[in-house]
């Protein structure tokens, strides 16, 4: 049986703040004391740079680093290491892929298909693109549920499309998206495909050669990892034919005036001084993520979700933002005639941490005629009686400015 108060004792911002509600996972998720001392570790009794020296520090550190492709990899079903490429988080990979995949194919004309629900940072990497070459920026609609317009999706693919970007999880609604069938339709038209997984590597099991997905990004701080850290996967042939992206050290493979060649992928995507503490970090967090039942945690989530939303549905006075059936413990809400802001400055007071505005998905917010919304997201730590706590702070908010 998941024990979420078991897990939550595996990280110790909660023995500072044993009152706190974290409920602000989709923006960053807290640490285990395993994470957190594996980075201390590191620096304490590990320190030194990667791929240079041959004393010991130096060549343990390598191994290290290098070890953690290889958890990733398995963290996500990747056929090699070579295919895990080290950013700084999943905005890094979209750019990463948009300025050396798409931009050296993308012509006057073409098509690029994202979705109506996707973060600034898988919107506008590809906006700037199609600017650049003169292509078509598309957009797949969604109903008032949340839900994404599958029937439009297949009308708007074409031998035009050069590429497909789609966010797997909504970090806004809450909305999980069918990507394999996304994919799957895409890849008949002959189209690669690039999933945002920043919300769903820590809660859904991933297998990149099941879905068959071109490019997979996520962030290691939304996984339990530390900030500074993200992962690029790519299809070996596509990481193969794409161009350096930044250019410096450890990227290359020869240099001179005249001319410089490259490392192979993954080395050639990762410039300079790459953040070796944070993905000693990430690797940890990896460890933590595997000695979990991934179905046991899509199970709590979902409990956590439907939970949340019966709950608040009781409310007078407070509507839902999105209400797909296929959706995760993501709950956005507006509370009427209370501005989101005073809801979380309100909900802050009580020591329970929500995030107000418009999560960077400004489209979601003007489909839903609203400038912003007061969103609640669960993870392994939360429990129901979290849930209860913020039904009835958000009661309590509506009595004091409505009287």
């Amino acid at each position: 049986m998941f024990d979420a108060g078991k897990i939550r004792r595996q990280f110790p911002i909660f023995s500072h703040y044993p009152q706190l509600a974290y409920l602000d996972n989709a923006s960053t998720t807290q640490k285990p004391k395993a994470v957190i001392d594996s980075i201390a570790n590191f620096y304490e009794k590990g320190n030194a740079n990667i791929h240079r020296g041959v004393y010991e520090l130096a060549a343990r550190a390598t191994q290290q680093y290098e070890g953690v492709r290889q958890k990733v990899a398995g963290l996500i079903g990747a056929p090699k290491p070579e295919t895990i490429v080290y950013t700084s988080g999943t905005t890094a990979g979209i750019n990463l892929v948009a300025q050396s995949f798409l931009e050296p194919r993308l012509q006057a004309g073409d098509e690029v298909v994202i979705s109506y629900m996707e973060h600034h940072a898988n919107l506008i990497p590809w906006q700037m693109a199609c600017k650049r070459k003169g292509a078509k920026l598309r957009v797949v609609p969604m109903g008032k549920d949340g839900v994404l317009d599958l029937a439009a999706y297949r009308e708007m693919l074409s031998p035009r499309t050069r590429m497909v970007a789609l966010v797997h999880v909504s970090n806004t609604l809450g909305t999980v998206n069918p990507i394999e069938e996304m994919i799957a339709l895409a890849h008949q038209q002959g189209v690669p495909v690039l999933v945002d997984g920043a919300q769903s590597i820590a809660h859904f099991p991933i297998d990149v050669r099941a879905l068959d997905v071109d490019f997979l990004v996520f962030s290691g701080h939304k996984m339990y990892g530390p900030t500074g850290v993200g992962i690029l996967y790519g299809k070996e042939e596509r990481l193969a034919a794409m161009p350096p992206w930044q250019f410096g050290g450890d990227m290359i493979r020869d240099v001179a005036f005249e001319e410089t060649t490259f490392a192979e992928p993954p080395q050639r995507f990762e410039a300079g001084t790459t953040p070796i503490a944070g993905v000693i970090g990430l690797g940890a967090a990896v460890d933590f993520l595997q000695a979990l039942d991934k179905n046991e945690i899509q199970q709590h989530l979902k409990k956590l979700g439907q939970a949340a939303r019966e709950e608040l549905a009781r409310i007078d006075g407070l509507t839902m933002i999105g209400n797909a059936a296929e959706s995760t413990a993501i709950v956005s809400f507006v509370l009427e005639n209370v501005h989101p802001h005073d809801v979380a400055t309100f909900l802050a007071e009580e020591q329970i941490a929500v995030r107000a505005g418009h999560h960077c998905t400004q489209p979601i917010m003007d489909f839903f005629g609203i400038a912003g919304t007061t969103r609640a997201s669960f993870t392994i730590y939360n429990d129901l009686s979290e849930i209860e706590r913020l039904a009835q702070s958000l009661k309590a908010i509506q009595q004091f400015f409505l009287g």
